[in-house]
């Protein structure tokens, strides 16, 4: 009883938060507001006893994505009239996908209480441990592709972002190590004022 309280408070604040991601005027709000969804999806994770994804949930996209969209969205100066333009255009296929998903859920839910318990996992069971063994056995091809991919991926932000351009200056750390203390300082004398 307690645990579904718990759920149903959880699962209202996420839909809410959610609403507020794709209603609020300002985008560092609906950016927050995507962080509150993120910590009570984690949550949610934490109830249905999967706790290596909700840790990986706040890591990955609280740590890193969620700062990476705060970064951006502060850095550019959104007109927000032109973001909200396609708004009534797309509204009928959002309508559509929503109710979908809706279905989806009554179905999900209709199936958790008209279907048979499910079994509780044995003392001692760890899924992060169920999780890793399937990973690194069955999709073991899948996860190092993966791996490949992501790396191709950061090489060439990297290329894109370090290629030399006429008008920035730039460092060339040979050029500094060999300089020596003649070309680095220069002594002038100049004569003494006298009152």
């Amino acid at each position: 009883m307690f645990e579904d309280s718990v759920f149903y408070a959880f699962a209202t604040v996420l839909l809410v938060s959610g609403v507020r991601v794709i209603t609020a005027r300002n985008p560092v709000h609906c950016a927050l507001y995507l962080v509150l969804a993120f910590f009570t999806a984690a949550a949610l994770w934490l109830l249905l006893r999967a706790e290596f994804l909700a840790i990986a949930l706040v890591v990955v996209y609280v740590g890193a994505v969620m700062v990476l969209f705060l970064f951006v969205v502060m850095m550019l100066d959104i007109n927000l009239e032109r973001v909200r333009e396609g708004f009534w255009r797309n509204l009928p296929l959002a309508l559509v996908v929503g109710g979908i998903l809706v279905a989806e859920m009554i179905a999900v839910l209709a199936n958790r209480h008209f279907a048979a318990e499910p079994k509780m996992p044995a003392a001692g069971y760890s899924n992060t441990k169920a999780l890793g063994r399937i990973l690194y056995t069955d999709y073991a091809y899948a996860f190092e592709i993966a791996a490949v991919v992501l790396l191709v991926a950061i090489i060439a932000a990297i290329a894109l972002t370090l290629r030399e351009r006429k008008d920035t200056r730039k460092q060339d750390p040979s050029r500094q190590v060999r300089v020596r203390r003649e070309e680095r300082v220069r002594l002038v004398s100049m004569p003494t004022e006298k009152e």
